[in-house]
């Protein structure tokens, strides 16, 4: 495990910042998706629907469902299970056309063990302003199974989850973002120094291709960008979008203290100090005696208790950890011989001490 990951972390300190692509940092202020939910039933189940006891809501959708065909099934008892109640959910992107189809996620909500061979009925998707974009219908296609016998069961995936290879047929269109000369970017993860390179970037570019600065950084997470009049909107985006440049980080490490994972940036630094790591472990053994008397003697079984009690220390020798770069960080660290849980406290108890040059995210 520790020489693991010595050499994970070493290959992401020795590769140089990579350069990207200013569409996969940034996105254009208004331009964004909008999220839709329905719900609806999945029918042609083998016996995996919900309980109509437990789901009420799942008799009454269908009774609702048949009332509206034509059928008057008002106070009739229904025990079938091969009807599920389910959410469908989606994400319908600005400018979308009417008619367009979009892939759809359908998700369990009462007790079905499985919506394996499942068919999604009519369900109208709706945004949070309550107005229907979207209908969905379709066969359900689920990757999970489980199987369940009297002494075992196996399972793989999420059975009770599924999605509609383009399930979804869009019924209104969002506005797309309108062709203006002003428009605003927003990168992901703000930061100053990737504002100012994108900005260069971006400028580079416009004097060269149209002879006019095109980009002023505002903050550390919006740029302005000045469309010149002899190019579309579509066409100016597309080229902006395909520029490259080297983002900053912060100087960040991410600790998961349940998995055991440790993610350090590149630009963490610590400054120098003597790291010690040791354990105290306790084993506490309860062996009990039983004491019995003779056959045909006057007396009673007696439980005696027989505690053992072991103490084992151990330590390692004392490092000296610090460090500009993360190989020379990450190789004080394996000095001390430690696995990723000791890691983890040593950095903490770091940061305490005002040694971590660097943001400590604990999950």
């Amino acid at each position: 495990m520790r020489r693991l990951f010595l050499a994970l972390v070493i290959c992401l300190a020795a590769a140089p910042a990579a350069a990207v692509r200013i569409k996969d940092i940034s996105v254009l202020r208004g331009a964004r998706d909008s999220q839709l939910v329905g719900y609806g039933l999945v029918v042609g189940l083998q016996g995996s629907g919900d309980t109509i006891g437990n789901a009420p809501f799942t008799q009454q959708s269908i009774q609702a469902m048949l009332e509206h065909l034509g059928l008057d099934v008002h106070g009739a008892s229904l025990r079938n299970r091969n009807v599920a109640s389910v959410i469908v959910t989606t994400d319908l992107a600005a400018g979308i056309e009417v008619g367009a189809r979009l892939d759809v996620t359908v998700s369990a909500l009462g007790d079905a063990p499985s919506l394996m061979g499942g068919t999604l009925l009519l369900t109208q998707l709706q945004s949070a302003d309550g107005a229907v974009y979207a209908s969905a219908q379709g066969a359900v296609s689920v990757t999970g199974f489980e199987t369940q016998g009297q002494g075992e069961t196996l399972s793989q995936g999420v059975p009770t989850a599924g999605r509609i290879p383009n399930g979804a047929i869009v019924e209104h269109e969002v506005q797309a973002f309108p062709d203006e000369l002003r428009s605003m970017l927003e990168l992901k993860n703000p930061d100053y120094a990737t504002a100012v390179r994108i900005v260069d970037a971006i400028n580079a570019y416009s004097r060269e291709r149209f002879r006019a600065h095109a980009a002023y950084e505002v903050d550390s997470r919006s740029v302005e960008l000045f469309r010149p009049r002899n190019v579309s909107f579509a066409r100016f985006m597309a080229e902006v979008g395909e520029l490259q440049v080297e983002p900053d980080m912060a100087a960040r490490v991410v600790l998961d203290a349940r998995t055991g994972t440790v993610v350090v940036g590149q630009d963490v630094q610590i400054s120098t100090v003597a790291v010690t790591y040791g354990t105290l472990t306790v084993r506490v053994n309860e062996q009990p005696r039983v004491s019995q008397p003779n056959p045909f003697a006057n007396g009673r079984t007696v439980v005696t208790p027989n505690t053992k009690i072991d103490v084992e220390q151990s330590g390692g020798p004392v490092a000296i950890v610090g460090g500009s770069s993360l190989r020379t960080l990450v190789s004080g660290l394996n000095r001390i011989g430690v696995k990723p849980p000791g890691i983890i406290a040593i950095l903490q108890a770091i940061k305490t001490a005002g040694a971590l040059q660097a943001d400590l995210v604990i999950q």
